[in-house]
């Protein structure tokens, strides 16, 4: 067979460098171990990229799949870990991204009868390398929660208006954090958490805490704020909170970031 161009490889004049370039929407099977050991299977969305020098035409797209297809049938969170190394030899770049986005369940029981069900979390690895420098680790986790209107419960005479929210919670970290605890850690901030399956006596429990435990979409950051600083295993950390609001045409929202040093 005669040799097919490289058109990728060709030069390009326009002196434009590109700082990502990849392939985004892939699916692909992982495993991730939970706090108690279990091996958790899910599948996740993927994304990989690299920048691209001003002087290349375009990149390899199908070394991409090929990077991430060479793992096998399913990647633990180390090879997750390993894979922008891999990318930076495979595509000659010096830096590189890779995205894991899955759901993580977790058999959580009632506060009052006990009976489990199980919730699931949007989860978000990205790990970022550079050809001579360490990889960048930023896990990503999005609770549920629950939150009740300390105004509405100050001028009412008779209850308060509460809805959902929405956390998400990003943090590097100088030492590896279980997912559970990053959940924990934001549902225990808000005015109640979220659970899947709740008979009567446990929605009164839920209600009632709610009730005793008003945020605003502005407490609920700092609450989570303030916990991230008091783990020293946390070096950065950014929290956004949106509240899904039920008496308003609009949704509420507040985000803190900082460096935990």
């Amino acid at each position: 067979m005669s040799e097919l161009k490289d058109t990728q490889n060709e030069l390009d004049d326009r002196q434009i460098a590109i700082d990502r370039v990849g392939v985004k929407q892939l699916k692909f099977p992982i495993m991730v171990k939970d706090k108690g050991g279990a091996e958790q299977r899910t599948v996740a969305t993927v994304a990989l990229a690299v920048d691209l020098p001003h002087h290349y035409k375009g990149t390899h797209m199908s070394r991409f799949v090929e990077v991430l297809n060479a793992h096998g049938s399913c990647l633990s969170v180390q090879e997750m870990a390993a894979l922008p190394k891999e990318l930076l030899k495979r595509l000659d770049a010096q830096k590189s991204h890779v995205e894991f986005q899955f759901p993580f369940f977790r058999s959580k029981p009632a506060p009052v009868t006990g009976r489990a069900g199980m919730m699931d979390y949007e989860v978000i690895f990205e790990v970022e390398g550079e050809k001579d420098g360490e990889n960048d680790f930023i896990v990503t986790v999005m609770v549920p929660v629950a939150t009740l209107c300390p105004c509405s419960k100050a001028i009412s005479d008779r209850g308060a208006h509460n809805q959902r929210g929405l956390v998400t919670f990003a943090v590097r970290f100088t030492e590896p954090i279980w997912i559970e605890d990053l959940v924990s850690l934001v549902e225990t901030s808000a005015s109640c958490e979220l659970y899947s399956l709740l008979k009567r006596p446990d929605e009164k429990e839920v209600t009632e805490r709610a009730y005793d435990n008003p945020v605003f979409v502005e407490d609920l950051v700092r609450n989570v704020a303030l916990k991230a600083k008091q783990d020293e295993r946390i070096t950065w950390f950014r929290v956004e909170a949106e509240n899904f609001e039920s008496i308003h045409n609009h949704n509420a929202y507040a985000v803190i970031e900082q460096d935990n040093v």
